[in-house]
């Protein structure tokens, strides 16, 4: 028996799969519990207002005005935020009219002449340069082949 092992790079290693993601985000488990949470917690507020309306009814009631301003001042920032919001988007508009609009008229432009230089640099130069080089080819091997390769007659 000999004491050999291979390299640690040819040794046999166990397969050990990555453990797969969750396909989940959030386990049903946790939305079922949250769930019933929250049906708990709104049963047990109703039963505390019908419990507080009957047994003190003028702090329900200074209670409900509180709430209803509160609602009010919410109305009022609300309609300042979405005016807010109204004005951002007017002003992106006029910018994209404005400012990227030309740009793009530029872009535009500038790529009709890219490409009208190209057509013209195609049919006046590449062409006629490809042409003359494959009839130079082709002199090159009519002559080869009618006198043999040049490169052979050389002396050594």
């Amino acid at each position: 028996m000999s004491n050999y092992e291979p390299p640690v790079e040819y040794q046999a290693v166990e397969y050990q799969p990555e453990p797969s993601p969750p396909n989940e985000l959030i386990p049903r488990l946790y939305i079922v519990i949250g769930v019933i949470a929250a049906i708990v917690v709104a049963i047990l507020f109703i039963l505390a207002m019908i419990w507080l309306a009957s047994t003190k009814a003028a702090t329900v009631e200074a209670l409900r005005d509180l709430m209803i301003i509160a609602l009010a001042l919410e109305s009022c920032i609300f309609g300042i935020v979405l005016m807010l919001l109204l004005i951002m988007v007017v002003r992106l508009v006029n910018m994209l009219e404005f400012e990227i609009k030309p740009i793009l008229q530029k872009t535009n432009e500038t790529l009709g002449t890219v490409r009208g230089t190209t057509t013209f640099m195609s049919t006046n130069i590449v062409q006629p340069v490809t042409r003359a080089s494959s009839y130079m080819a082709g002199v090159r091997q009519g002559i080869r082949t009618l006198f043999g390769n040049p490169k052979n007659n050389l002396p050594d």
